[in-house]
């Protein structure tokens, strides 16, 4: 029909783009970023420019060449080559410990703050004996028992990282088992299942989102300084925190060998914080609204 227009739907490509200016410019180089690490970490093998295991005393704590752009280190490992295959240790472990953490904290959450009563002070109160404990101490004291593992740093870092998820969905929790949606479901017969899957957790993935990506961040720090005092992956694993320990006693000879570790770890965490403020600028529940409809 003539002047009739007709309705188009919305290119992918063109919503990314909003999305990705909704961000922020900060956030938006700290996904750059970001993306640089994983795509290093996944290409490690096809960029490494020499084994990261080999070993050439002949060729200890050289600097940075043609051959090898970052340096060697003191046992003549390419350094570039130990950075790249560190990362998936870094991002791995990081994703690994985050994603346990949010299973066991979203469950914790949606238990105590909906239900309330005696379960949720129990709960509550073993989520406050835990945060008295400072976190990378207890790390450190678990993995000094169970011995240096990657294995065993996951779990240390899990077994006090889903206490910020509980605390944070249970929070969400007690303001939306209050929201109309919820009560119409409750009202219409809806199992307590039911109402946590279809209708509350939906609405708590935002801020848990937020939380996972900042928690990647700490879990990277907390790794590198377990792997710096020797109580992280096994020696001779190509991890920053004990590529960083190896080189403070050639720092002054040497500086390379700490100097490129350092940079990765700061560069990766602060690619992570802004790409979690980013999210938490676009994602907040008083721009948004918190309600639904479900």
């Amino acid at each position: 029909m003539k002047g009739s227009a007709i309705p188009t739907k919305p290119s992918p490509v063109g919503g990314r783009r909003r999305w990705l200016t909704a961000l922020g410019p900060a956030a938006r180089v700290g996904a750059l970023g970001l993306a640089l690490f994983v795509v290093a970490a996944l290409l490690a093998p096809w960029l490494a420019t020499s084994d990261p295991l080999e070993i050439r005393l002949e060729e200890q704590l050289r600097p940075p060449s043609v051959d090898h752009p970052l340096g060697q280190d003191g046992n003549g490992a390419d350094i570039l080559s130990r950075l790249l295959f560190g990362a998936r240790i870094s991002l791995s472990i990081g994703l690994t410990v985050v994603l346990i953490s949010a299973f066991i904290g979203i469950t914790v959450g949606l238990i105590s703050g909906y239900y309330g009563g005696p379960l949720d002070s129990l709960l509550m109160r073993f989520v406050d004996i835990l945060l008295a404990f400072p976190g990378l101490l207890l790390a450190i004291a678990l993995v000094a028992v169970l011995g240096p593992a990657l294995s065993n740093v996951v779990l240390a870092l899990a077994a006090l990282g889903w206490v910020g998820f509980a605390r944070l969905v249970r929070g969400q929790v007690m303001v939306l088992k209050e929201r109309p949606f919820v009560l119409a479901a409750q009202t219409s017969g809806a199992s307590d299942g039911r109402i946590l899957l279809l209708h509350v957790l939906p609405h708590v993935l935002s801020p848990v989102l937020v939380q996972a990506t900042f928690g990647i961040a700490g879990v990277v720090l907390a790794e590198s300084s377990l792997g710096f005092l020797g109580l992280g992956a096994p020696p001779g694993t190509p991890s920053w925190g004990a590529m960083l320990s190896e080189g403070r006693d050639v720092l002054f000879i040497a500086p390379h060998v700490s100097i490129f570790p350092g940079l990765a770890i700061l560069l990766l965490v602060l690619a992570l914080n802004f790409v979690g403020d980013g999210l938490r600028d676009h994602l907040d529940p008083r721009r948004q609204g918190l309600g639904g409809t479900s």
